[in-house]
């Protein structure tokens, strides 16, 4: 089918969509879900494995007591029920990424079920509901060579340990599915169950998508879509397929239950298999591992020591500092940014300041720099008597952005960097004066715009004046020398 550009108000009016996403999120942990191979990611191919996680025969599988932890604070982070006994079963299928020719993982007995979280989509609150989180093991990874004349495998990342996140089917638009991500990513982060690098593998989604008459609550046709590897992907993937199943659907056409593939360089969906039924995969229980008793105490143990929800963090965020939410949306999707913020106001209690800085100074540098925070050099610490620095009028917004650049780079405190450099502020009236009168005295066109009422010319002047102290000039003496200097120049005409 060729590639749909948009719907029409009256067929997106009359039909919806259905979505559920499941999301793969490798666990954090230094060994394998059923070995004691590492975990490290980029090491060599194939130099961490062993019997186990190569599935070679006799070799027997050994529960990690932290994956089980993780797991557990996923599903609770998630408000889902803990049952008292999970299993574990195989879930066969051949493929060469899977080593075993099954895959360990759980079906009819998983860790968590019944859960949810909300989510915020142009002011709208919706609560989206988990129907189960389990535990399972990773493939291998196929490397396809250029040119497509054969695929290399490596199994260092078969047999990390992963949960998989089925949602309910209450997602109804690619806004909505966006905002889910994000949510479940902070979630995990704050949890310290992932760190959901998508670029590294460790959060992967696939989406479940059938578009229905509006009204109506029977289901559609089920549509599966896989190699999305990016928010914008999910986004752009759950649109397009949309408007496929849509102009299917009003030209009286079947939509096919099937996986698709996105195809990021098309924009568009592709077939690639027929979608499998739970029987396709012969689920049996794994006998190699005794089903699971979840000790309530232990559950109630690993819940204690939960850290906050990003979503708590949020409304503490406004109601104690007085954040406006989006700013407090905006600090909080990083547990480490918002860490940074309240260690920062800890020492500078300006809350709606720091957060100035932080939004469009700290992450813009990070972005930039394609850092986590915790690879910088800096520090609340540097931040806070930055904004001391300023308060004082030792120097100005301007020259305290280039000694934030700085100290970003080199973790040097900004009091030294100042002095060293010799950009301290120049509050000197006379000194200020004679620029002044100079920068007046060589902008001609200016000042004639000016005196003709074009108040963005005094903006140039002052500019000016800053340009030729280097930024160093107080900005409010600066435009009010300017100003005198114009009367006198006036006075002598």
């Amino acid at each position: 089918m060729a590639h749909v550009e948009s719907l029409d108000a009256e067929l997106q009016a009359a039909y919806e969509p259905v979505i559920g996403l499941e999301v793969h999120v490798e666990l954090q942990t230094d060994s394998k879900v059923f070995c004691s191979c590492p975990t490290t990611f980029g090491a060599e191919p194939n130099t961490q494995v062993c019997p186990v996680c190569l599935g070679l025969p006799g070799a027997l599988p050994v529960l990690n007591r932290r994956a089980v932890e993780l797991a557990l604070r996923a599903a609770l982070a998630l408000h889902c029920t803990i049952p008292p006994e999970c299993k574990f079963d195989r879930k066969n299928y051949f493929y060469p990424d899977l080593p075993k020719g099954y895959q360990i993982s759980q079906y009819d007995q998983p860790l968590g079920v019944n859960g949810w979280l909300e989510i915020s989509v142009n002011g709208e609150v919706r609560r989206i509901g988990i129907r189960r989180v389990h535990m399972e093991e990773e493939t291998a990874k196929s490397v396809h060579v250029a040119g497509g004349t054969h695929t290399l495998l490596d199994f260092n990342r078969a047999g990390v340990p992963l949960i998989e996140i089925v949602s309910e089917p209450d997602i109804r638009t690619p806004e909505e599915a966006r905002a889910y991500l994000n949510e479940l990513q902070s979630i995990m982060r704050y949890m310290e169950v992932s760190d959901c690098k998508m670029e590294e593998g460790s959060l992967r989604c696939d989406a479940n998508i059938s578009v229905r008459p509006r009204g109506t609550d029977v289901l559609g046709t089920l549509v599966e879509i896989k190699n999305m590897n990016s928010w914008r992907a999910v986004q752009k993937g759950l649109e397009y397929e949309i408007i496929r199943q849509t102009r299917l659907l009003s030209d009286g056409e079947p939509v096919v239950r099937e996986t698709r593939h996105w195809d990021e360089g098309r924009g568009i969906t592709r077939p690639a298999r027929g979608k499998e039924e739970a029987h396709d995969y012969r689920y049996f229980p794994e006998p190699d591992l005794v089903p699971l008793a979840l000790d309530p105490a232990w559950v109630a143990e690993v819940k204690a020591t939960m850290p906050e929800l990003p979503a708590e963090r949020r409304a503490r965020f406004v109601r104690d500092f007085g954040l406006p939410a989006y700013d407090a949306e905006v600090l909080c999707a990083d547990p480490a940014v918002a860490g940074f913020f309240e260690a920062t106001v800890a020492l500078y209690p300006q809350p709606k300041q720091v957060s100035n800085w932080i939004m469009k100074d700290v992450l813009r540098l990070l972005n930039d720099a394609g850092l986590p925070l915790a690879a910088t050099p800096l520090r609340p610490e540097h931040l806070a008597e930055l904004c001391r620095l300023v308060d004082q009028g030792t120097i100005n917004l301007t020259v305290a952005r280039q000694v934030f650049e700085e100290v970003f780079a080199n973790g040097r405190a900004p009091a030294e960097i100042v002095a060293e450099k010799g950009l301290a502020q120049i509050s000197d009236e006379s000194a200020l004066l004679k620029v002044a009168r100079e920068v007046v005295a060589g902008n001609p066109d200016a000042v004639k715009n000016y005196r003709s009422g074009k108040e963005k010319a005094m903006g140039f002047l002052v500019g000016q004046v800053m340009r030729a102290t280097k930024g160093r000039a107080n900005p409010e003496l600066a435009t009010a020398l300017v100003k005198k200097a114009l009367a006198e120049q006036q006075g002598q005409e």
